[in-house]
């Protein structure tokens, strides 16, 4: 317990007191996310929030967790960590096409499962299925990883969304880790949680800064490290068994996974590229029905608590009823924000305006950049 208090304090105080500054850094380096028809901030802001949350979870990891044998994994946790940092900054500053950034996510899955040996071995009778043959694990545990980074890294629209969710995540999987006297697990979740509590002070909105690529594919590779531990040991352990662990991790990380699949579905169907940038996120809808930012991001945080208390409620039921009473929550309650929110046309007006805004938009953002130029030489 000392451990895991010493990691959230540690973890804290570093992205804490690190934020400040790297916010100075980027200013004064005119590194800055901006602003477009698509985005839904209007103001220079950097993204590079990302370096104070690895700092923070990474110093807490190597001070307060044992790296020895029995936790030899954990050496490979924090390279895939570092993996998917270098790439997330690199796209922060540079901008990376969407093949490179897949490129690295598939290092860094390779890392965790080939080097961790954090594989699936069963679906506890999901689909009718129990024990997966090493190749399908292979596979199905490749598919896991890549999904929820991407599922943090697509839902990271808003101001403190993404942060709130991965903390609501990784707090969850850490009280099961913690109850089960999983310590080292328990302490991988809470120090993210640690992070995520000071990012929140320069994130809520309106935000100081963003976390960029480098901090929601982080957040998202935690949360898919802690749910792959999850789904292994969440049936075995004996203070405090899971069943049906794979749908109820799935419940409590449901508000990004499923909006990620709902998006690609929708780009697929399109005929455009699953990556390719749009509105079509659950956060924009919200956005489009009035919510502010604060709003929409309490919400669907609220939401998450639901979704996650649900599934730990109803884990005693067939697993795959489980996945119908999820899968028809969520859709339910797509149905009534899309169809009965305060502001059904919103959407279309904002993009019949953004298709003929175009150089005025251009205009606004070099207005907007030398604005914010000036309030930066009067505070110097």
């Amino acid at each position: 317990m000392i451990q895991v208090a010493a990691a959230i304090i540690i973890a804290y105080l570093v992205t804490f007191f690190l934020m400040p500054f790297i916010i100075k850094m980027a200013r004064q380096s005119r590194i800055y996310d901006v602003p477009d028809e698509r985005k839904t901030h209007t103001y220079l802001i950097s993204s590079l929030g990302g370096i104070g949350l690895f700092a923070g979870l990474a110093l807490s990891l190597l001070l307060t967790s044992d790296l020895k044998s029995n936790n030899a994994e954990f050496q490979y946790h924090l390279a895939a960590f570092f993996v998917i940092f270098t790439i997330g900054v690199v796209d922060d500053i540079f901008v990376l096409r969407a093949w490179k950034k897949l490129v690295g996510q598939l290092v860094t899955a390779t890392i965790i499962i080939v080097k961790g040996h954090l594989v699936i071995s069963s679906l506890a009778g999901f689909m009718g299925v129990y024990q997966l043959s090493p190749l399908a694990g292979y596979i199905i545990s490749f598919f896991v990883i890549m999904l929820v980074i991407n599922a943090f890294n697509l839902i990271d629209g808003i101001d403190g969304l993404a942060a709130s969710l991965g903390l609501v995540s990784s707090v969850i999987f850490s009280l099961f880790f913690l109850i089960n006297q999983n310590y080292p697990y328990a302490i991988l979740g809470f120090a993210l949680a640690g992070a995520l509590l000071a990012f929140l002070v320069f994130n809520f909105h309106p935000a100081k800064i963003f976390m960029g690529d480098s901090g929601s594919m982080l957040i998202g590779l935690v949360n898919a490290i802690l749910f792959l531990k999850f789904i292994n040991t969440g049936s075995v352990v004996t203070d405090y068994p899971v069943k049906a662990a794979p749908l109820v991790g799935f419940g409590i990380l449901i508000i990004p996974l499923m909006d990620v699949l709902r998006v690609f579905c929708i780009r697929l169907a399109k005929g455009k590229s699953p990556f390719s940038p749009d509105r079509n996120h659950i956060h924009h809808l919200l956005l489009n029905k009035g919510c502010s930012h604060a709003q929409a991001t309490l919400l669907l945080l609220g939401s998450s608590l639901v979704f996650a208390g649900v599934s730990f409620i109803y884990m005693g039921i067939n697993i795959n009823a489980l996945l119908a009473v999820q899968s028809i929550m969520f859709f339910v309650g797509f149905f009534l924000v899309y169809y009965f929110g305060s502001r059904k046309k919103y959407l279309r007006v904002v993009s019949r305006r953004s298709e003929k805004a175009g150089a005025a938009n251009s205009v606004q953002v070099f207005s907007l950049f030398h604005e914010n130029e000036k309030s930066v030489v009067k505070e110097e």
